[in-house]
């Protein structure tokens, strides 16, 4: 059977609302080979494999990446299935990112969710990875305790290849509001580590190092850019120029402040990144009189300084958060298998001719 929202017979499209649904998610787009399974909204299973692989290269190696996925794919399935104590005919659908992300991890997880998809003839659902992100948030506990936004929202997603504003009006309409016009805050944070000689992978380095370091140690230019716009190329280099200048003096000056340096280039990223988020918050991003709520969604949502900073503003000025827990801030399935779930809802089910996509294409979805 091909699954298609046209022409389906109206029970089908009933059940698909009155029924609980189990959700297969499948999560490959770089170097993490994640399964989820939810059942509707809450989530009983969430297992990653990460690849060690590519610490000695300093960063991820997309050929090595790939090998891993197929080797880790069929194991990590089988565990999240049975971490849902159910059988895998007891699936509705599967949801697997279809992009952005490296293609040869990507055709893991697709060429493996379109067999899954033809051997249990269940709907095979394509995920756009940052939305998965950003739908996150509304990842259920069994206990169905946990806090969600209200829309419309407004989603930070960070990370190390995207750094934006989005309007979230539902959960597939999402409007670029505001974006980096050249590096993401993820990529700065990686870069910078690089400079510094810190071991892969970086972002999570340099966090670690800033809780023992003075953030006001040090100080590099932040660029004057208008708008919800950011830019963070200018402040790679004024860190490289900087170390450069310093070590011509001392050739042992980022051993002697690694702390102070790690935690005042954090510092630096996050007031960027919290000083657009207050022109956003004081700008016409209101709901008759309510400021939306405010979401961060991606890798670098994992920062300490970035949380903390969210808190301090929740406090201060009384905005609503809503900060992901750890397991959802980094690349998962869980987020894959929510999306899926609400496309499921909508009937939005994909094809055997799905091909994975590199970069992401959505302005307003």
């Amino acid at each position: 059977m091909i699954y298609s929202s046209i022409f389906e017979p109206v029970f089908m499209v009933i059940s698909r609302l009155i029924m609980q649904h189990f959700i297969l998610g499948i999560e490959s787009s770089c170097d993490d080979t994640s399964a989820a399974v939810i059942l509707d909204d809450v989530i009983l299973s969430n297992v990653t494999a990460t690849q060690d692989v590519h610490q000695s290269f300093g960063g991820v190696v997309p050929e090595l990446a790939s090998r891993a996925h197929q080797q880790n794919i069929i194991p990590v399935i089988q565990t999240a299935i049975q971490k849902a104590n159910i059988g895998k005919n007891q699936l509705s659908a599967v949801a697997f990112t279809q992009g952005p992300g490296l293609l040869g991890s990507l055709l893991v997880g697709t060429s493996f969710a379109k067999a899954f998809s033809l051997g249990l003839n269940i709907p095979l659902i394509e995920v756009d990875h940052l939305q998965a992100h950003i739908l996150s948030h509304f990842i259920r506990n069994k206990d169905r305790s946990n806090p969600i936004p209200e829309f419309p929202f407004l989603c930070l997603t960070v990370s190390g290849g995207h750094t934006q504003f989005i309007m979230i009006r539902d959960y597939f309409d999402m409007e670029v509001i505001g974006q980096t016009i050249d590096d993401a805050a993820g990529e700065a944070f990686d870069k910078a580590a690089k400079i510094m000689g810190l071991p892969y992978p970086g972002g999570p380095m340099i966090d670690k190092l800033a809780q023992h370091g003075d953030p006001k140690r040090f100080t590099f230019s932040k660029p004057n850019i208008p708008g919800l716009n950011f830019s963070f190329s200018g402040l790679k280099t004024s860190f490289l120029y900087f170390l450069r200048d310093e070590l011509k003096k001392d050739s042992q000056f980022i051993e002697k402040h690694k702390y102070d340096l790690c935690a005042s280039i954090q510092t630096t990223i996050v007031d960027m990144l919290m000083t657009k988020l207050a022109t956003a918050m004081n700008g016409s991003l209101t709901n008759k009189g309510r400021l939306p709520d405010v979401a961060i969604a991606g890798g670098v949502s994992a920062n300490s300084g970035l949380r903390k900073a969210l808190e301090n503003a929740r406090d201060n000025f009384g905005w609503n958060i809503f900060i992901p827990p750890i397991q959802y801030s980094t690349d998962n399935a869980a987020m894959i298998a929510i999306t899926g779930y609400f496309k499921f809802l909508k009937g939005d089910f994909g094809s055997q001719s799905a091909i994975p996509y590199a970069r992401a294409g959505f302005e307003k979805s």
